[in-house]
């Protein structure tokens, strides 16, 4: 939103004038009032994620900051998580038409955060591990996967688990886990201690395929037991082998 200098100076000299609390924030907020005013104009135009995009800040985290807001005040209870995020995938189930429609150009413009962007990764995800099947199955390689594990009574479990360990480049294999992503330091870090060493401790060393890359330096586990590649292993050495 672009600003008079006649603006900036009543807004600047509003907020020397006020303390900074809640109360008169509110008061701001009525005497300023950009998305409603944004939004009265043309109820249709993306106001709320030309705001976000002003401020910086993902759009769907701002169609959830301002959702929550008004559910807050037009409910007797705070609405619950499971609502928000019904509503974020679903904007028609939001009461305001005008801000449905905020709602729904926050969430289809945000190339990294929100519900779209989420069925989006876990499509890719899924695809990854149905092609891993294929190449176990094509190997040859018995083996259980999640659903399988879970029903045994697992509750934390890898995407595959070999029911005969094999050998790549020279490092036992007993899991396999598929990441459709890019391994980088944070998310690696991440699925280490969330994930990889769990597994670990419960059924051995194991591989982790980052389908996108990984930086080399990650691959610094080998020798404790968690395998780095960034496809899967044309040198696997199964039992068979080993005896002929």
């Amino acid at each position: 939103m672009i600003l008079t200098k006649a603006q900036y100076d009543e807004i600047a000299q509003c907020l020397v004038s006020v303390p900074p609390t809640r109360q008169s924030l509110r008061k701001l907020k009525q005497t300023f009032p950009r998305y409603l005013n944004g939004v009265g104009r043309n109820g249709t135009a993306p106001v709320l994620l030309e705001l976000a995009n002003e401020v910086d800040y993902a759009p769907s985290l701002m169609a959830r900051i301002i959702l929550e807001r008004f559910l807050q005040e037009h409910e007797e209870t705070p609405p619950s998580k499971s609502v928000i995020n019904s509503m974020l995938r679903d904007p028609s189930q939001i009461p305001d038409g005008v801000l449905a429609n905020q709602v729904y150009q926050c969430i289809v413009n945000d190339c990294c955060y929100g519900p779209l962007v989420d069925c989006i990764k876990h499509a890719i995800g899924h695809e990854h591990e149905v092609l891993l099947r294929d190449l176990l199955l094509e190997k040859n390689l018995s083996f259980l996967d999640e659903d399988q594990l879970r029903a045994k009574g697992y509750d934390k479990t890898p995407d595959f688990i070999l029911q005969v360990p094999v050998a790549v480049e020279g490092h036992i294999i007993h899991w396999i886990e598929s990441k459709a992503s890019f391994g980088d330091e944070c998310s690696h870090h991440a699925y280490l201690h969330d994930q990889f060493w769990s597994y670990w401790n419960r059924f051995g060393p194991g591989l982790v395929i980052y389908w996108y890359g990984f930086i080399q330096e990650l691959d610094c586990n080998r020798e404790r037991g968690i395998l780095l590649k960034a496809c899967f292993p044309t040198d696997i050495v199964t039992l068979c082998h080993s005896i002929a």
